[in-house]
């Protein structure tokens, strides 16, 4: 009997066909992890407001630890921004394009440690890896106090990059884990906030210790110090809230848990499975979207590495550095509103992309005799911080199967560090402080970026017709829409209208089949 929803829009939520196809038959090793769960606790039925509950608890003990983690993340990277303010440069002696490879070096770490990320994000309990990984540059940036020239720093910053390599692709994971794909749009771009969070209290923190006059150290020292012990203070409290997986949650019910599970099956990627797959591997390099979010990552990286690094030079002050802090969390929640609301977003990306770009080529072009107009485009370029966030989550959002997903989240972190490498080496000493070669790069990236939106939103958009077509000849819906990125209510009401044909579909969302296996999955353009 398929499922009735009751005139009070209780949600009733039945997998007994599923359950029960999987009683007759034996498991595989290859399902996914969380079965365990619905084969425990057997059918659920739950309401909106029950659902709500659930998110707001999942939102608590999930994604803030995830915020606090990557805001920490942010502030010991900028670290180096924020000392070369208080004369890095002349207290460690670096010449020539020292200062530049310290820039570089994290992303470069970053480009060899991520493979062995994508494997450790499969086998690996995800919340003490993360631990794991947070007391490993904690300790590296405490280090760089007692860094005296550019070797020492050179060592401590590879430390800083190789440790903190792991972290957006393990969050990406855990998104894909706990929500759906409409919730993880907010989600992502909650914990990605962070960046703007680490640029408005970052410059406060740096100006306030740079201030403080010791005998024992200098201003650089004493904020590479503060950062990094700040960051070991909070392991303890990221370890006690974060989960590992939802099999592992302690602040959830096994009822509780079932209906986490269960509300996933609309995104057909599944939680987690702790089999690595070489099929899925081979998939992903052999998928050409991968090469096309990988090139799309890659002419981000490189603008925004550079302006990351040079960002303290450009503007001589840090207190600078703070506006374009608040101006980001806008532009960043104002485009994942309108992602949400118009259910789309590729425009939405490329539009956001056109404000770097009018920054840049106003920096290039007014007259130096008015330093505000500049600053002003200044602050416009710095809105390249919010493509980022936007590109990955759009990118995971397009990609099913727990290998695959691991493994393009790897190979897309390899490509901007590719891009964040050579960001900071097209900024030249010697064109200080206009850097005129780093801006025409800049804005040269972010125009193929935006025709990059497009043309990925039509390979996205004809990949469903080709979806549609094999449910159609498979005896299934062809026009099937997309439950995963509608609101509780909409999919509610979607789900009255599917009738009898709503239990033949979504019946392989927890069998780790990849986008391109698993004909119900539908791609986000």
């Amino acid at each position: 009997m398929p499922p009735q929803i009751a005139e009070d829009t209780k949600q009733a939520v039945v997998h007994s066909e599923y359950a029960e196809r999987h009683t007759e038959e034996p498991r595989t090793r290859f399902e996914d992890d969380a079965l365990r769960i619905l084969d425990e606790a057997g059918p659920v039925d739950y309401d909106p407001e029950e659902e709500k509950r659930l998110l707001r608890k999942i939102d608590f003990w999930v994604l803030i630890p995830m915020m606090i983690t990557y805001t920490l993340c942010h502030l010991d990277k900028n670290a180096l921004s924020y000392g070369s303010v208080f004369d890095l440069q002349k207290e460690t002696h670096l010449v020539g394009k020292q200062y530049a490879w310290l820039g570089s070096i994290v992303y470069l770490v970053q480009l060899v440690v991520q493979p062995l990320s994508a494997v450790a994000l499969v086998k690996l309990p995800l919340a003490k890896w993360i631990c794991f990984n947070i007391l490993g540059w904690g300790i590296a940036v405490s280090c760089m106090a007692a860094c005296t020239n550019w070797t020492g720093l050179m060592i401590t910053r590879a430390l800083v990059g190789g440790f903190e390599a792991t972290i957006a692709p393990t969050f990406i994971s855990i998104c894909q884990m706990w929500w759906r794909r409409r919730e993880q749009t907010y989600r992502n771009t909650f914990w990605l906030l962070s960046s703007p969070i680490a640029s408005l209290i970052g410059p406060i923190l740096a100006f306030a210790v740079g201030h403080i006059h010791t005998a024992h150290l200098v201003p650089y020292q004493s904020i590479f110090l503060f950062l990094g012990c700040i960051t070991l203070a909070f392991i303890p409290l990221i370890f006690y809230m974060m989960p590992d997986d939802i099999v592992s949650a302690r602040f959830l019910t096994l009822r509780e848990k079932a209906i986490v599970v269960e509300r996933l099956r609309v995104n057909n990627t599944g939680t987690r499975t702790s089999v690595w797959k070489w099929s899925q591997v081979r998939e992903v390099f052999t998928d050409p979207k991968t090469y096309g979010w990988g090139f799309m990552l890659m002419i981000t990286a490189i603008p925004s590495s550079g302006i990351g690094t040079f960002g303290g030079l450009i503007t001589k002050t840090i207190l600078f550095q703070i506006p374009y802090a608040v101006m980001q969390a806008v532009v960043l929640l104002g485009a994942t509103w309108c992602i949400n609301r118009f259910k789309i977003r590729f425009p939405i990306v490329a539009i956001v992309t056109l404000f770097p770009i009018g920054g840049a080529i106003g920096l290039r072009l007014i007259n130096r005799a008015h330093p505000r107009n500049l600053l002003a485009g200044y602050y416009l370029v710095q809105l390249y911080s919010c493509i980022q966030p936007l590109l990955y989550s759009w990118a995971n959002m397009n990609a099913a199967g727990t290998t695959k997903q691991r493994v393009l989240s790897a190979f897309l972190f390899v490509c901007q560090c590719a891009g964040n490498v050579a960001g900071p080496q097209v900024y030249l000493d010697h064109e200080k402080p206009y850097y005129f070669t780093g801006i025409y790069t800049d804005i040269g990236c972010w125009t193929g970026l935006v025709i990059m939106c497009f043309v990925m939103g039509g390979y996205l958009k004809l990949l469903n017709k080709r979806q549609a077509a094999r449910r159609e000849a498979a005896g299934g819906i062809a026009n099937l829409q997309d439950m995963s990125i509608m609101t509780m209510k909409e999919a509610a009401e979607y789900t009255k209208t599917l009738g009898l044909e709503g239990d033949l579909v979504n019946q392989h969302a927890f069998e780790d089949q990849t986008d391109l296996e698993n004909p119900d999955f539908q791609y986000v353009y």
